[in-house]
């Protein structure tokens, strides 16, 4: 049992006047590589993080949810019956809005049965920054996931709970992702990647092998925040769906490098230039697995970077702030670096000797403040476990 889940326990039975009956956690994700494709159907290859959400849980007499949190002040607070997305908001939407989901049928399969379901007191804490694009809103999501599966008693796989997760974000929410971040917090290994193919939901897990390497991954918090329910996110998808509308395709999975030259021919210059990030950028992925397999982490770096030029120059969702995390920890000795999450701020991640961590963080500093811009926040992660109980 870890320090946090206990902590978080201690402050439920503060907030809630009882003990939980249990404490749940999921963590944050990195992308290792292989952005704004999910929602296309193609390929991805995120790690789970050891920076986690905890959900300190216990059951209530009635069918009333309750939710509060450590970090914002107030309660939400609805009946089960009365759980549908236009009444939840805020903060909240991102927990009860898997309450929902859960009811709801996906992917061929009915909802689940709420009918006997208890209603929940429920206390969240977290270790996993906001808006630094390491996917805070899923470690929520699936944190309150595993924890309604056991307790309501559900018996729903680590997929079906990860569609729940991503149908609350797009509907309860209104952030149109895909499920590579549920998935990732899910389905985590220790020194792994889960290779996720977003068109089939078909995963594997991808040994990375960084401490063999003696190589760490040091994310670059820039300090910029987004907010993937509104803005240039929902442009970006928009332009893909109508990308794949023009080629006559369901979605931008079924066009290859090779296709590119068509879609040149018959789209205009922006939703090409959409489209070719990804298709380039799944390609890349495919890369990144085989390079991993054959040759070790050492040799991914080149595919780092060509993904980060892709995201800057045709998906155009970088800032300088994220341009210059990505060439200044390279100029320091990275082998390689690219933004990870949806963009428009956030953080990047550096693939970098693990002895020289604290060298390339300092000097990557010392250049944003050249530049003018806030301090980021640098601090390593590690590939770790997926949702679980703690307690």
């Amino acid at each position: 049992m870890s320090d946090a889940a206990q902590r978080a326990s201690d402050q439920f039975a503060a907030e809630y006047g009882r003990q939980p009956e249990g404490v749940w956690s999921a963590p944050g994700r990195v992308n290792l590589i292989g952005e704004h494709t999910d929602y296309n159907g193609g390929l991805v290859l995120p790690f789970a993080i050891d920076r986690r959400t905890y959900c300190a849980v216990a059951r209530r007499e009635d069918r009333v949810l309750r939710v509060r949190s450590a970090t914002i002040e107030g309660e939400a607070q609805i009946a089960i019956d009365d759980l549908a997305p236009e009444a939840l908001d805020g903060w909240s939407a991102y927990a009860l809005g898997v309450a929902w989901a859960i009811s709801q049928p996906i992917a061929g399969e009915p909802g689940a049965d709420l009918a006997a379901a208890s209603g929940l007191d429920i206390f969240l804490t977290s270790e996993v920054p906001l808006g630094a694009g390491l996917s805070s809103s899923a470690a929520i999501e699936c944190a309150v996931a595993v924890a309604l599966n056991e307790l309501w008693g559900l018996g729903l796989d680590r997929m079906a709970l990860a569609r729940a997760g991503r149908l609350a974000e797009n509907v309860a929410v209104g952030a149109p992702t895909g499920i590579m971040d549920q998935c990732a917090s899910l389905l985590g290994e220790e020194d792994h990647a889960v290779f996720l193919d977003c068109g089939t939901e078909s995963a594997e897990s991808v040994p990375l092998h960084l401490d063999r390497e003696h190589l760490s991954v040091l994310v670059i918090d820039t300090g910029v925040r987004h907010e993937h329910a509104t803005g240039g996110y929902g442009d970006r998808r928009a332009s893909c769906e109508r990308g794949a509308e023009i080629l006559n395709v369901p979605s931008l999975r079924f066009v290859l490098e090779e296709d590119l030259p068509r879609a040149a021919s018959v789209l205009d210059e922006e939703t090409y230039r959409r489209v070719r990030h990804v298709v380039t950028e799944s390609a890349r992925v495919a890369s990144t697995v085989r390079t991993l397999q054959n040759e070790g982490p050492q040799a991914i770096g080149d595919l780092l970077l060509a993904s980060h030029a892709s995201m800057r120059d045709d998906f155009e969702i970088s800032v300088p702030e994220l341009d210059l995390a990505v060439e200044s920890a390279v100029r320091h000795g990275a082998l390689g670096a690219r933004m990870t999450g949806g963009g428009f701020g956030g953080a990047a991640i550096a693939l970098v000797a693990s002895d020289a961590v604290g060298e390339i963080a300092a000097k990557v500093t010392e250049d944003f403040s050249a530049a003018g811009f806030g301090a980021p926040r640098c601090f390593k992660v590690v590939p770790s476990d997926g949702a679980h109980r703690d307690i």
